[in-house]
């Protein structure tokens, strides 16, 4: 789809990621302007062009308002942050413009201390005041990535120090700042093409065809629904130079994906499911993880919804009674249970070992406990949407075979995303099969699951009906230190695995192919793949 989530029912009112059949470029080795191998071609002698394969979500390559996973793909390349992330690992932020950053001590003021060599595209330097519009802009602008800075002050201390303050302790600020929608622009550049730091912004049309950023890529072309060109930078100031001339992302369906990285076409294949990686063959490399997407079911907790989900031990039961070994087969490759809400390569989660176990006797023992006797739901979930490749109908399935054994009947109601993500945000749903990614990769994202708050809304669970998770959630968020915030949030998901409405069931997998040319692959949740991390042999 052309629309972004990382999870459906964002803050920012977005609809989920990638659907069956989304945009599609049925193109093959013709499909676009560049089929180059990564060893030559192209573009002269001796250049080097990389072709990537994914299917886009993509609106737009204004960093101030991209917040599409290929949107960020394109961002991470042309803008830096001044922040960032190292490979894979999202549990430390560290420098990138800005050359250190300190959090007070109440987590309310973040003082960032900016490098001194770093240039923009057209060698004119990065400065203070670049930052604070570039900020400014994303926040007052009210495009979709607008809420990371709710409620943030930014201000230049001096031509080489930036403050950002909050009202609250805002722990989850260094976790932020490498999101590429946050990405500083040549602010002269863009004041000159109609940039403002308010709605009236009019800076868009030229962002999507030329690069106003430091990053090491500069954007040559730029179509929604075919492919982005994007070309070295050359007055990159960074040590680390981009191994490529040019990349070339052209939007592909996953099948047209394996057919070309299979042949030699492309270079780099996004979008494959567990079961297609399964049958590559030949000399080609597959990293497979688990993405941050967790699936979940929610038994409802208001009786005026259902008596029978509203009923803790309701939940207890199907917890005890689902089949995760199950999920896992039909998810394939890479995907792993999920323990808890929070994804496993964020700061908090729960150890694999903390996961539930089938227990089809423990699950029958709770279910006499809550004194339902052979009851029936309606288990509601988007028939068309699929997470990393993942159709949620198999699931479902599964679901409702696995919880027959237990004594449940669950009768299936699959529905067109806009109709169930209605019952969803509404909280009408019996049970609910849905997913969730986080916004930024911080566990305060995950807060938001409990009594009174967006999700545990969606669930009917009000706030004060557990209060003791409820402190302990305002606890958490107010935590500045790195292992008290680890402990807080690992004890938090503790508490909602056993007397929450929520089932963590599974993170599917996220399946990327490289042909054996490419090297430093390394997937990450915010962007995917930095492309300038991207080496040749």
């Amino acid at each position: 789809m052309a629309t972004r989530s990382r999870r459906p029912g964002a803050k920012a009112a977005l609809l989920p990621v990638l659907l069956t059949g989304a945009l599609a470029l049925a193109a093959c080795s013709g499909g676009g302007s560049s089929s180059a191998p990564a060893s030559g071609g192209g573009g002269g002698a001796g250049s080097k062009t990389l072709v990537i394969d994914t299917s886009f979500d993509l609106k737009t390559a204004d960093p101030g308002r991209t917040y599409e996973p290929t949107g960020l793909i394109v961002g991470k390349a042309a803008y830096e942050t001044l922040l960032t992330f190292e490979g894979s690992d999202v549990t430390k932020p560290v420098p990138a413009l800005a050359e250190s950053f300190e959090l007070s001590k109440d987590g309310k003021t973040l003082t960032l201390k900016l490098r001194k060599d770093a240039t923009f595209a057209d060698g004119s330097p990065v400065t203070a005041d670049d930052v604070v519009f570039s900020l400014n802009r994303v926040r007052d602008m009210k495009g979709t990535p607008s809420f990371l800075l709710d409620g943030v002050e930014v201000a230049k201390t001096d031509d080489t120090t930036i403050t950002l303050t909050s009202a609250k302790a805002n722990a989850a600020l260094p976790y932020i700042l490498p999101n590429p929608a946050l990405g500083i622009l040549n602010s002269k550049v863009a004041k000159e093409h109609g940039a403002t730091a308010d709605p009236n912004d009019k800076a868009e049309q030229y962002l999507n065809s030329a690069s106003a950023g430091s990053g090491p890529y500069t954007i040559e072309s730029f179509n929604v629904s075919s492919q982005v060109v994007l070309r070295a930078n050359a007055k990159y100031w960074g040590q680390a130079k981009p191994a490529y001339d040019k990349v070339v992302i052209r939007n592909v369906e996953a099948a047209t994906q394996k057919l070309n990285i299979s042949r030699g076409d492309s270079q780099v294949a996004l979008n494959l499911s567990g079961d297609q990686v399964a049958g590559i063959t030949g000399d080609l490399q597959v990293t497979r993880t688990a993405s941050a997407n967790v699936i979940f079911l929610l038994a409802n907790r208001d009786p005026s919804v259902s008596k029978v989900t509203s009923d803790p031990k309701f939940a207890e039961a199907v917890r005890k009674g689902v089949d995760y070994a199950g999920l896992l087969e039909l998810a394939g490759e890479g995907s792993v249970q999920a323990p808890g809400v929070i994804p496993s390569m964020l700061l908090g989660a729960l150890p694999p070992e903390a996961a539930a176990g089938r227990d089809v006797e423990g699950a029958k023992a709770a279910l006499k406990e809550s004194g339902l006797v052979n009851p029936t739901v309606k288990l509601e979930y988007p028939s068309e949407l699929t997470v990393n490749g993942l159709s949620f109908q198999p699931l479902a399935e599964r679901i409702q075979a696995n919880l027959k054994e237990v004594g449940i009947t669950v009768d299936l109601v699959p529905a067109p995303v806009t109709t169930a993500l209605d019952n969803y945000r509404n909280g009408k749903e019996e049970l609910g099969l849905w997913y969730w990614g986080p916004d930024y990769p911080d566990p305060s994202d995950y807060l938001s699951f409990l009594p009174g708050k967006l999700v545990g809304l969606r669930a009917g669970w009000k706030a004060g009906a557990d209060k003791e998770l409820e402190a302990a959630g305002d606890k958490a968020a107010a935590e500045t230190g790195e292992d008290a915030r680890k402990q807080a949030y690992t004890d938090i998901q503790t508490k909602l695995n056993a007397s929450g409405p929520f089932i963590p069931l599974i993170q599917p997998g996220q399946n990327i192919v490289t042909a054996s040319s490419v090297t430093g692959l390394k997937f990450n949740p915010v962007w995917t793949v930095d492309v300038a991390g991207l080496g040749v042999k």
